[in-house]
Formats: C-alpha cells, structure tokens, sequence
C-alpha cells in the first residue's frame, strides 16, 4: 500500500498553526502599543511591528 501522507500536507496544519499566532501576536502588540504610548521606542522591533499593521488596516 501507497503512502498518500505528503510531506506538505503534513507540514500544512504547522503552517497554519503559524499563520494564526503570528496574526494574534501582532494583533495583541499593536493593541498593546495604542494602550502604552510610553512604550514606543524600547524596542525596534514591537514598533516595527505595530508600524506594519497600522500601515496594513
């Protein structure tokens, strides 16, 4: 019998799984950034973060 079991269809839901964690982390960082205007400028990162979103809505 034939393996049907693909190495991307395997690797799709960790795909996925990605894809939803990313969204939610830049959601509640963007979320975060707009309640704590102090926090712009600690980290590069989180504002570019927060810039890319703001620019995507």
């Amino acid at each position: 019998m034939e393996n049907t079991t693909s190495p991307e269809r395997e690797l799709d839901p960790v795909s996925e799984q990605r894809t939803v964690l990313r969204t939610r982390h830049s959601h509640a960082l963007a979320a975060l950034m707009e309640a704590r205007a102090d926090l712009r400028g600690v980290n590069a990162w989180a504002d570019f973060v927060d810039d890319a979103v703001r620019w995507s809505a």
